[in-house]
């Protein structure tokens, strides 16, 4: 006689028959013939495409777990509790999945039945009597673990299996916490695509992830508008963007698009220059868009004298000063610079037709339509309002000193002007030697031209970095919708780095943007994330420290090291026989030093945004770029050094928060100097 199966035996079971439901979707998609619903080859491609889109989206990832919970209600979803329905059994996974006959095997965390799964609890246990959570090794079931949350003998208790879910060693790109959401994290995951979201956390609060799966989950439920509209995400640079962009595929969401601002601004013009710091701050100014306005708007010019139009044997003219109130109309209705140079043709043509039917005529839209292509009134619109090429009109800004000083009255210094002029005037767009703050000023000019063309949700990473110009920026790609703005003041680390989240998105345009703060860490270990908030004291008075619910005794140490590159070496050779992914990071300036260190000791190590891999699990990092990246294990070369190597102080104390921010798991400081004074004396 066989014994009966284990409750994990019977998990095992399920998810073998969700994989093989998952397969066989995939092999329906496949087997689909466009041929039979379509003769049109226009729509054939379409079709075709959302087909392969599909397929990509049904791939069954082996070393990712299908489903990760399973919700047992107490009665049916949806169903009035009055009637005494029977309560169902869900497993909650990164997609859904049904069987032949359509009925659900694992349902979408998204959905709205898997919200109790990161929600629930004794208090307020959303009708679910039983939630558990599975354990995967290698892509294998081996554990599960129950909370009954409507037994009241059964205390609430950390989820073991959470935790060590949480604490697994990071190897590779960025992974999803789909697993793992917290409630308060789920607050902001599923907050309405109509509102803007702010959300402030400190290091491994998981606001990056947070501001991904909102993307997925907003996608998930406004599928249609947002495939119309397009999404978004932007990040600080391209190593950030190659080490999350896993992430949402893992997710099943494959159409999002990343870009970093630079991106955004960056095709008009190519940047070959760089601004020093002060130069930067001025283009960076919100000021700069009214000097900008001011600079479009000079080249409207009053007309001199009236126009006449000739058809056939008639002469219509339009006095002068039936033309200065047609430009002035335009002009008080702010209308961006282009369009209102479009209808200025149109309006003139207006003029005439009502002198046409005053004098009996019965002129229809052709006609305006003819006489707003004449040539008369193509001249007086040329003359009055000519095109302008946004490039060439910061090119003359930034070499003219009398045409920035007209338009800058009032608004910038003249030390701010004196700092904004090239020293030597380039001749043309082409060789000018444009730099990235110039791009962004090219950018609103552009705007003002013609509308920029807004996408439907953005999600801007490491938010705190960006100056007043790259937040316009940014703010009219959403101008008709939403963003998720994501970031810490206490790493701003540019010379223009907001001060005030309020601030920030005033600048964005999304003034009524809801701010919340994650103040719960789940990365980061205690010993490491209390000593570098030693530092917010100095770099972000007033903001709550991170809580790390992550207690790892003996992760963390500060080592002296007299012995310089030869003792960061033997460090990382001591931190490879860990575990998981690790991170050397160091002041820019010692990067070279210490690659040739590694080299000469033969350990691999790859460049930040590079996949590690079995034989190279090190990673050296300069410090400009450490931000928002994670390792398992991270060896921090000397703290002075990396706070010496920023313009200020203050900076400098922020670009070190940042670089004693990055372990998962472990922290090791090495220094022959002595440490900066903010950190005190480790004990």
């Amino acid at each position: 006689m066989s014994q009966p199966a284990s409750p994990l035996d019977r998990e095992r079971a399920h998810l073998a028959s969700s994989r093989a439901a998952l397969r066989a979707m995939r092999e329906d998609a496949q087997a689909l013939d466009i041929r039979d619903v379509t003769a049109n080859w226009v729509n054939a491609e379409v079709l075709q495409r959302q087909i392969d889109e599909r397929i990509k989206a049904l791939a069954d990832l082996s070393h990712t777990p299908l489903f990760f919970g399973r919700l047992d209600y107490l009665h049916a979803p949806g169903v009035d509790l009055a009637e005494g329905a029977e309560g169902e059994q869900f497993y909650i996974g990164r997609r859904h999945v049904h069987d032949a006959e359509g009925d659900p095997m694992v349902i979408d965390w998204r959905a709205p039945v898997s919200q109790p799964f990161y929600r629930a609890s004794k208090k307020d246990p959303m009708d679910v009597a039983l939630r558990r959570r599975f354990g995967y090794t290698g892509g294998e079931l081996t554990a599960y673990e129950d909370e009954n949350l409507t037994d009241p003998a059964e205390a609430e208790q950390t989820s073991k299996l959470l935790q060590q879910e949480i604490e697994r060693p990071r190897v590779g790109p960025m992974r999803d916490i789909v697993a793992t959401i917290q409630p308060e994290q789920d607050e902001i995951v599923r907050s309405g695509l109509a509102g803007s979201v702010c959300v402030q956390g400190g290091p491994g609060t998981g606001k990056t992830a947070v501001g991904l799966h909102r993307v997925a989950y907003l996608l998930y439920a406004h599928r249609e508008r947002l495939a119309r509209t397009g999404t978004l995400v932007i990040g600080p640079n391209k190593s950030f963007l190659h080490y999350i962009e896993q992430v949402l595929p893992a997710l099943g969401e494959l159409e999002v698009k990343q870009a970093t601002v630079d991106d955004l601004v960056g095709g008009p013009v190519e940047v070959r220059g760089a601004d020093e710091a002060a130069t930067a701050l001025v283009k960076g100014d919100a000021r700069m868009a009214e000097v900008l306005r001011r600079a479009l708007r000079s080249h409207i010019t009053p007309p001199a004298e009236g126009i006449v139009v000739v058809r056939g044997s008639r002469r219509w003219r339009v006095a002068s000063y039936e033309l200065e109130e047609i430009v002035g109309e335009l002009m008080a209705r702010d209308m961006r610079y282009g369009a209102a140079r479009e209808a200025l043709p149109q309006r003139i043509a207006h003029a005439v037709l009502v002198q046409m039917e005053r004098a009996g005529e019965a002129p229809d839209d052709r006609v305006q339509n003819a006489v707003a292509r004449n040539a008369a009134v193509k001249a007086a619109v040329k003359e009055i309002w000519p095109p302008v090429e946004p490039a060439k009109l910061v090119l003359r800004l930034l070499s003219d000193a009398d045409f920035l000083a007209e338009h800058a009255e009032g608004v910038l210094t003249e030390d701010e002007q004196k700092t904004l002029l090239w020293a030597k005037p380039a001749r043309s767009v082409k060789t000018a030697k444009w730099s990235a703050a110039d791009a962004v000023l090219i950018d609103e000019a552009a705007d003002l031209v013609e509308r920029t063309h807004s996408l439907g949700h953005v999600v801007l990473d490491e938010a705190q970095d960006l100056s007043p110009m790259q937040y316009r920026a940014v703010g009219r790609r959403a101008t008709t919708g939403s963003v998720t703005v994501l970031g810490d003041l206490a790493q701003g680390t540019t010379p223009w780095a907001t001060q005030s989240w309020d601030e920030a998105l005033s600048h964005l345009g999304k003034p009524e943007a809801v701010v919340e703060e994650l103040t719960a860490g789940f990365r980061v270990p205690t010993d490491v994330i209390t000593y570098a908030s030693r530092l917010l004291p100095y770099i972000a008075p007033g903001l709550t420290p991170v809580a790390s619910v992550r207690e790892n005794p003996g992760a963390f140490e500060v080592r002296q090291a007299p012995g310089g590159a030869a003792d960061v070496v033997a460090a990382c050779a001591q931190a490879l026989r860990n575990e998981g992914s690790i991170g050397l990071i160091a002041a820019d300036a010692r990067c070279a030093g210490l690659a040739a260190a590694l080299e000469e000791a033969g350990l691999a190590f790859l460049a930040p945004g590079e996949e590690t891999t079995a034989e190279a699990r090190l990673t050296l990092v300069p410090a400009s770029l450490a931000k928002g990246l994670e390792y398992d294990y991270v060896v921090l070369d000397e703290p002075a050094a990396v706070v010496d190597g920023e313009p200020d102080e203050r900076t400098g104390l922020r670009r070190l928060y940042v670089a004693l921010t990055r372990a998962v798991s472990g922290l090791l400081v090495l220094h022959g100097a002595p440490l900066p004074a903010e950190l005190g004396t480790f004990a």
